[in-house]
């Protein structure tokens, strides 16, 4: 038997697909949420979930040892799906209106010094084809700030050699053009120039299929073990570390969120913590009464 619940988590999955246009990860993510909402609710209806209701869901979610930042994310989850049953007309008020969001912990982003980048970047060996793909990856990664899935998505006609920028599809399935660099360019074109060219994607694994983004961590884990540089090193570090350099270089907020890709200036805005701890060491070296 469907329950009404099953049909207004179908009524939004689908809005999320046609409507909002919401990527594939964030479709699963959202139906993950709901269904395990759905399972505590059990028998009670959709119409009796109340403020309480939802206080008592996120406090299972604590018990079980949960995060706020994963909090945090299931109740933006119920967020959209009753603010859109509530303007559909399908239920008479919102029970998420009360609710406030846990107070989120603050971790300033791991980032590689210039240094670390340049040894990283160069440390594969070019004597066989893995080691032409994973030098691309990693001067693509650094000369771009791509997200991991960007960089996975990429297609042979997404990049422009000749005009050093590159396609990519970002969160929410939007488009937007990146400046990629002459180095990276040149690690691109030097792995294609080796491989089977049939197809599409931009980077391959040894079977000869499309990267997935655990076989670049695979990889990226691997270059940091051999230089042991410091844990925790991940993709995302490296688009850390193409924010802060450029910000440390004189690059401004507004250009650095237009390249990573932010819909928010206030996204971007935690790379400003990393810069101003580096400007008070500046300032405490160089000024003669800091």
């Amino acid at each position: 038997m469907i329950l009404e619940i099953d049909r207004h988590i179908e009524k939004y999955i689908r809005y999320l697909e046609i409507e909002k246009n919401a990527s594939e990860h964030t479709i699963l993510n959202y139906k993950k949420d709901l269904e395990e909402f759905k399972k505590f609710l059990g028998e009670a209806k959709i119409e009796s979930v109340s403020y309480l209701t939802l206080r008592k869901f996120l406090s299972t979610l604590k018990e079980r040892g949960l995060k706020s930042r994963s909090i945090s994310r299931k109740l933006s989850s119920l967020r959209s799906f009753f603010r859109f049953l509530n303007r559909e007309g399908l239920l008479k008020s919102d029970p998420t209106s009360a609710i406030s969001s846990p107070k989120l912990e603050k971790h300033l982003p791991i980032f590689l010094t210039e240094d670390e980048i340049t040894r990283l970047v160069e440390s594969p060996d070019t004597k066989e084809l893995s080691g032409f793909r994973d030098r691309a990856i990693l001067e693509t990664f650094y000369s771009t700030g791509m997200r991991v899935s960007e960089l996975i998505g990429l297609n042979q006609e997404n990049i422009d050699f000749f005009g050093g920028v590159a396609k990519v599809m970002g969160k929410g399935r939007k488009e937007r053009l990146t400046p990629i660099g002459d180095r990276a360019l040149r690690a691109i074109r030097e792995y294609l120039e080796r491989r089977d060219n049939s197809q599409p994607a931009v980077f391959l694994n040894k079977n000869g299929r499309r990267l997935t983004a655990r076989g670049v961590r695979v990889i990226l884990d691997r270059y940091v073990r051999i230089l042991a540089l410091r844990e925790n090193i991940s993709p995302h570090s490296l688009r850390h570390s193409f924010a802060t350099h450029l910000l440390n270089r004189g690059a401004d907020l507004r250009s650095v969120q237009e390249l990573l890709g932010h819909a928010n200036l206030s996204t971007t805005q935690i790379y400003t913590h990393l810069t101003t701890d580096r400007l008070k060491s500046v300032y405490d070296k160089a000024h003669p009464r800091a």
